[in-house]
């Protein structure tokens, strides 16, 4: 277990360059499984879900290599087994989409049931509903996916998402682009990692576009070919470097950021009063004074996405007045909460009156419902440090930032939580100014 000392109250200049987004990086290498010869990635990232990817890929038979700085080949021609190893489903998200690759290639797949961060439910019965529209035959057998498919492959089919699945609609991606025939995606996810995989599926040779009304059609093709794609940056860490650097009254650049990915967040930052500047290196973030409070509702893409809002509520603590936070993404998004209080931050969880739950929220309320699912924020917060062991990615962010803006000690353990999504993150606060040490133990 490895453990960040931060001795905070020390704001951050300087710059920061994005590697490649977590949500893309490794979707995209599960994505190159459906074609023979070598693909090869650029600015892929160095993290631990990337990691998992590739070991899954080498056990599968596949071989990867990392050559340069921020490129991977792989190369899926030795591919042999259509079994994912039970040891792999409780550290990835990525489990299930391996499904559809698997099954183009075996017709049969065998994949655990996937873990990841705790932060409610996974929606995959989305995932599994789609597949089986597109033809497979899918049972679980305690915590692993039997799967099956004709030797015809998968049909097109039309197929509509009750709620808006962003791992769901990249699965079915990957399904359709060499099915027989026409798919059409009714209610797909409209994120931008969604659309850096159908740009790598059609520079394969795939035949993908979106509609109007958050519809994809897919014209699946025979047969794809090796490519040489770039990931795109990582929206995710763009928001966290900009959420530091505010918070802590810094003043920095995130090189390659793009305000295209970040709308939401950059108007809730017009409407806070806090600082940011749009160039050609991509976003400089700046503290310039006072913030007012803030409400905000997270959405499905271009809304408010529900992986800032833990980061974005530490900035709040920092802001004048009382400020809301809505989770409507997410079951269970609140877990942060009371290490924020312990350090001091004045948080109240609460349940908003909701005239039609079914239609405000993308996951199923059950009657008694557990979570809360709304925080009302009081700024301005001292954070007083703490002691906390880190429990999902992005709380433990979180409470790095949280560190950063207090003026006494916090010690986090378990950041191996952390390092799944971010790439260095203490070497890369460091270089910024931030008093951050890993100790292991």
């Amino acid at each position: 277990m490895e453990t960040f000392i931060i001795h905070g109250g020390k704001p951050l200049f300087g710059s920061v360059r994005l590697g490649g987004a977590k949500n893309a990086s490794f979707k995209l290498m599960i994505a190159s499984l459906l074609t023979k010869g070598v693909t090869r990635l650029l600015n892929f990232s160095h993290i631990n879900e990337v990691q998992i990817t590739k070991d899954i890929i080498e056990d599968l038979g596949g071989t990867t290599k990392n050559a340069g700085e921020r490129t991977m080949f792989i190369h899926a021609d030795g591919l042999s087994s259509y079994k994912i190893p039970e040891k792999y489903g409780s550290g990835s998200r990525a489990s299930t989409m391996f499904l559809a690759p698997l099954l183009v290639r075996f017709q049969h797949a065998e994949v655990p049931l996937p873990g990841g961060d705790a932060i409610g439910k996974r929606p995959i019965d989305r995932h599994l509903l789609g597949l089986e529209a597109l033809g497979a035959k899918i049972v679980q057998k305690g915590s692993t996916l039997y799967a099956s498919l004709d030797k015809k492959g998968f049909k097109g089919t039309t197929f509509r998402f009750d709620k808006k699945s962003h791992t769901g609609t990249e699965t079915l991606l990957i399904a359709a682009a060499t099915a027989s025939g026409k798919t059409i995606l009714e209610n797909a996810g409209l994120e931008p990692e969604i659309d850096d995989l159908i740009q790598f599926l059609n520079e394969m040779g795939a035949h993908i576009r979106r509609r109007e009304n958050a519809i994809i059609e897919i014209d699946g093709v025979k047969e794809l070919h090796p490519t040489i794609y770039k990931v795109m940056p990582d929206r995710n860490e763009a928001v966290s470097y900009a959420c530091a650097a505010i918070a802590s009254k810094g003043d920095i650049i995130v090189q390659n950021a793009r305000k295209e990915n970040l709308e939401a967040f950059l108007d809730k930052l017009d409407e806070m009063g806090a600082g940011y500047e749009v160039g050609s290196y991509g976003i400089r973030f700046y503290h310039k004074g006072e913030m007012r409070a803030v409400d905000v509702t997270t959405t499905p893409h271009p809304g408010f996405m529900t992986d800032w809002q833990p980061l974005w509520s530490v900035l709040l603590t920092q802001a004048v007045g009382v400020s809301v936070i809505h989770e409507t993404v997410s079951e269970s998004r609140f877990q942060y909460v009371p290490d924020l209080q312990t350090m001091g931050a004045k948080i109240e969880l609460f349940n908003p009156e909701v005239a039609r739950p079914e239609k405000v929220y993308q996951f199923i309320v059950p009657q008694s419902d557990p979570h809360f699912h709304a925080v009302r924020i009081f700024g301005k917060s001292q954070f007083k440090g703490g002691e906390f062991t880190v429990h999902d990615l992005r709380a433990g962010a979180t409470l790095v930032l949280a560190g950063l803006v207090s003026k006494k000690p916090t010690v986090l353990h378990n950041v191996e939580q952390i390092d799944r999504g971010y790439e260095q993150l203490d070497t890369r606060l460091r270089s910024m100014g931030a008093e951050i040490v890993r100790v292991s133990r």
